[in-house]
């Protein structure tokens, strides 16, 4: 115990009794203070702030107490001060672990969806371009007689000016430019217009239409339509798609020109058989389709917006000059290297099946047209000219047969006419 350290620490403790019991020390000396007096003084003012802390406590929880209802409050966890260094331990303990669970936490992206490949044809622009170099002159039927050329474009109001556009494309439909044409020419001059229709009887209305396809049933058309039109639009035709397809006879290809004709609105490709037949032989559908509603959807699928009111009139034209139905005439045409269907041959008629499935072989005969030319001529009669196609006897050994199994031999009678 004579180590420096312990006498000093032993030193600090006396004198610490010492101030508690009243001993005077240096600092008390200092500040001039009774050593006797303070001892006594300061156990006095312990005691009684003890007291008076005691009193305050005991206030409190009978006031609780009575605010409860007898009920005794949970206490509430004691938390060490803000300040201490068990706070400052805790919060890091807490962000480690919250850093440790996100290192770990597993993270879900959204399937993001997958890119459909815009299809088009290959060489679409190409055949395009050389289309409308071929139609650069516009001299088809389509040019002159078309739907676009037959109403009066200087009727008033244009209310008749939209209405005989749309009776126009209902007279269109499975008939030619011309026939078009002219029936428009005479329903003009007997003043046509909704009022002037309904007040025209369905015999005068049918001959003035003749010989338009399916005229019969294009004048109870007529008559049907005229009257919903005075009934429900004032005369006027309807500026929409769907009020347009839900007149008597009236599709969708006559519903998306009459839109774009009439109103000057853009809704659809306007499809017929010549947009339908040439889109097939171009390849500009996914595969062949079989109607021509299937045509346009595939057309509008890649087909840009602004090309749509102008691709009718160019392969309608296309169609009644170069690609015609039976026999296109691809010799002609620019496109002949990089049409998929260039030079195909297209029969006019398939060939009969035989009952067991094989093309049956017909023999060959003489055209109608080859037998009126002989008929005509003095020299030949019906009678040559059946000699010449049909064999007059069976082969020799079809002969020997014959006469083997009994069957007698047919020749034709030389008289006959």
């Amino acid at each position: 115990m004579s180590s420096p350290y312990f006498i000093r620490k032993s030193g600090a403790s006396v004198l610490g009794r010492n101030a508690r019991g009243g001993v005077r020390t240096k600092a008390d000396r200092s500040r001039g203070l009774d050593p006797t007096k303070c001892g006594v003084v300061g156990k006095e003012e312990d005691r009684g702030c003890r007291a008076v802390v005691k009193e305050e406590s005991e206030e409190r929880s009978i006031g609780d107490h009575r605010k409860t209802d007898g009920k005794q409050l949970p206490t509430a966890p004691l938390c060490p001060p803000a300040g201490s260094r068990s706070t400052s331990r805790a919060v890091e303990s807490q962000s480690r672990r919250a850093a440790l669970r996100r290192a770990y936490l597993k993270v879900e992206y959204e399937e993001a969806e997958p890119k459909v490949e815009r299809w088009e044809p290959p060489e679409w622009r190409q055949q395009l371009d050389n289309i409308r170099k071929m139609r650069i002159h516009r001299d088809a039927p389509v040019d002159h007689m078309g739907a676009e050329k037959c109403y009066d474009s200087q009727a008033s109001p244009e209310v008749v000016v939209r209405y005989q556009v749309l009776v126009s494309l209902m007279l269109s439909s499975q008939t030619k430019d011309h026939v078009t044409a002219a029936a428009m020419q005479k329903l003009r001059e007997h003043g046509l217009t909704v009022n002037s229709l309904l007040k025209m009887d369905d015999d005068m209305l049918g001959k003035l239409i003749y010989p338009v396809g399916f005229w019969k049933t294009k004048v109870k058309y007529l008559k049907q339509t005229a009257a919903i039109l005075k009934e429900q639009y004032d005369g006027d035709i309807p500026d929409t798609l769907d009020g347009l397809m839900s007149l008597p006879g009236v599709g969708p290809k006559m519903a998306h020109l009459a839109m774009n004709i009439a109103w000057n609105r853009v809704s659809g490709i306007g499809v017929d058989t010549h947009v339908h037949r040439i889109s097939n032989r171009l390849g500009w559908t996914r595969k062949q389709t079989k109607t021509p509603e299937g045509t346009r959807r595939d057309l509008e699928d890649w087909l840009p917006r602004e090309l749509w009111s102008e691709i009718n009139w160019l392969l309608v034209g296309f169609g009644q000059q170069v690609c015609e139905p039976l026999t296109p005439r691809c010799s002609e045409c620019l496109n002949q290297l990089c049409c998929p269907s260039s030079h195909r041959s297209y029969p006019t008629k398939k060939p009969k099946l035989s009952p067991s499935g094989n093309p049956s072989r017909t023999p060959n005969k003489t055209p109608s047209s080859a037998k009126s030319a002989l008929v005509g001529s003095p020299q030949v009669s019906c009678s040559n000219i059946a000699e010449e196609t049909t064999p007059i006897d069976p082969p020799a050994e079809g002969r020997r047969t014959r006469a083997r199994r009994g069957i007698p031999t047919i020749k034709p009678d030389p008289d006959a006419p």
